[in-house]
């Protein structure tokens, strides 16, 4: 993926923000796209397509949590990379972000060379699941698309966030094998990329609400099987 085909929205109802991390972003050779509340961001996303979305949480009108949740129920946008970027650090704020759909939390404030580290990570962990070979896995009677990210089961199609699917991906795609935490964090995430030590919990458990907790046993290994 080239840079100057890479576009990235910038959501925040701070115009200083929006000038600081956009200008830094474009010194990069990213192409950037604003908005400043979640009505905005949810029009821009559905013109522009952009590979990532960078999104404040609390902004008028609409807030990032609901504008994420929108932007996720858009299947032309089913791909698109998902972060925050906010100045709220708290457990309970970060799960329900990742709960909203989100990939990835970034803490405000963030150095420049440090924030433009982060998107580089972010964005290649999108190249390298685009480079993929394309497979289909049969597990425990779900069906798992990696090419056009779907899951199915019962015939009935399930909703995933991108990381939940990648997740889940991994997991299915070696059954019994014992995962550690690090090893999950590096191939979902990437190593450069910074995540609460909750996530892969709130991922799993997202995971055991949609495809069943029952039948999550059942898939040998898969959501179960971690080293700390």
């Amino acid at each position: 993926m080239k840079k100057k085909n890479t576009k990235i929205l910038l959501v925040d109802d701070e115009p200083d923000i929006l000038e600081i991390v956009g200008y830094n972003l474009m010194q990069e050779g990213y192409q950037i796209v604003t908005a400043s509340n979640g009505k905005e961001a949810i029009t821009k996303a559905k013109k522009e397509l952009p590979d990532l979305i960078i999104m404040d949480v609390m902004m008028p009108e609409m807030d990032g949590m609901e504008a994420c949740e929108n932007i996720r129920n858009i299947p032309e946008l089913r791909e698109v990379i998902i972060t925050f970027l906010t100045a709220r650090s708290e457990d309970y704020s970060q799960v329900a972000g990742f709960d909203a759909g989100a990939d990835d939390y970034i803490t405000k404030p963030i150095k420049p060379k440090l924030l433009v580290s982060k998107v580089k990570a972010l964005l290649r962990r999108l190249k390298e699941a685009g480079e993929q070979d394309s497979e289909t896995l049969n597990v425990g009677g779900i069906e798992i698309n990696r090419e056009e990210y779907k899951i199915i089961k019962d015939d009935v199609e399930i909703a995933l966030p991108r990381k939940e699917f990648e997740l889940f991906y991994l997991l299915a795609s070696k059954p019994g094998k014992v995962f550690k935490r690090d090893e999950i964090l590096d191939k979902v995430w990437g190593n450069e990329v910074v995540v609460g030590g909750r996530t892969i919990d709130v991922h799993i458990r997202k995971l055991r609400e949609k495809i069943g907790d029952e039948l999550f046993k059942t898939i040998k290994g898969v959501g179960y099987k971690f080293e700390v």
